[in-house]
């Protein structure tokens, strides 16, 4: 596959403090490449040295085959970038956005078809300020997307929207894959990553300390999984204990806990049915991304 970033060794210090430390990862053109990690991790720095907003202390990045800060006027023209903490003024108008974006590039796409693209139709004589969360955040989307570009980086992008509305933002990322379009998504929610990364880097004081795909990180995780339901009293627990693949059963009155690897639930539900039990809440637990970044980390994800 077609390389379209580099990033090697580099290396990024303020005063006494190191946010990048040898941080080395290429991206794959037409890939979602995922960037997680705790805030202070050294992300942000990362991905600002990649779009030539930060130059490196030390290492070397390439983007498209140009440098980020010697040619950073021809890359600016083909990546688009919406960042955490962008804004625009209350009182602009949508299409006045549009607009205003896409005179900073030698070449743009029609602004009006990305309206009605990314749900913004009958909004384009509304004010920023008087757009939902949502809305806001497809029109940065829109923004970066005015230019047409060959990859976009987003920017904790659904950081305080509601879950209906992050899910909707899931499927417009998807879209943009679907055009064709690299994405670099940076994020510390791990469901997000999981739902949509190709591959993913996890970053913890200014290092890569994991780099695979989510299933692949998981995988190797080699944690098992808990089935937890409840069952009569009556119902000895130890009769799960000869299932395939099961390690331990654990009982507090009618409440029980199994664990093991493999197709646990299946195996289980039909021991159950056996019995005839068919608990309502029977419900199963696999290690997610947000238990290997713990597991990787040793401390929750910080805010």
């Amino acid at each position: 596959m077609q390389k379209v970033i580099d990033v090697q060794n580099i290396r990024k210090e303020y005063g006494k403090t190191i946010a990048v430390d040898d941080i080395s990862f290429s991206v794959q053109k037409g890939e979602i490449f995922g960037i997680v990690g705790p805030n202070g991790a050294g992300k942000t720095t990362t991905v600002e040295s990649i779009i030539g907003l930060r130059k490196p202390d030390e290492g070397h990045v390439a983007v498209l085959g140009l440098n980020p800060q010697s040619d950073s006027k021809t890359l600016g023209n083909r990546i688009g970038i919406q960042l955490q903490h962008a804004s625009i003024p209350s009182r602009m108008k949508v299409w006045e956005a549009l607009d205003l974006y896409a005179s900073f590039y030698e070449r743009t796409v029609p602004w009006e078809p990305l309206l009605e693209n990314w749900g913004l139709g009958d909004k384009r004589n509304a004010q920023f300020d008087d757009l939902s969360g949502g809305q806001k955040q497809r029109l940065f989307i829109a923004l970066a997307l005015i230019n047409d570009p060959e990859i976009v980086f987003l920017d904790e992008l659904t950081t305080g929207l509601d879950p209906a509305a992050r899910h909707a933002t899931w499927d417009l990322v998807s879209d943009i894959r679907e055009q064709g379009k690299t994405v670099v998504l940076i994020t510390h929610y791990m469901d997000e990553i999981e739902a949509l990364a190709n591959r993913v880097a996890i970053i913890d004081q200014g290092k890569v300390i994991a780099l695979d795909t989510p299933a692949n990180l998981i995988a190797n995780l080699n944690a098992e999984t808990q089935i937890n339901f409840t069952a009569p009293r009556s119902f000895n627990a130890e009769e799960l204990a000869s299932v395939a693949g099961v390690s331990a059963v654990n009982q507090e009155g009618n409440h029980i806990r199994v664990t093991g690897n493999g197709p646990l639930l299946a195996k289980v539900a039909v021991t159950l049915a056996e019995h005839d039990i068919s608990p309502e809440d029977l419900q199963s637990h696999r290690a997610s991304l947000e238990d290997v970044f713990l597991a990787m980390t040793g401390r929750n994800i910080r805010e």
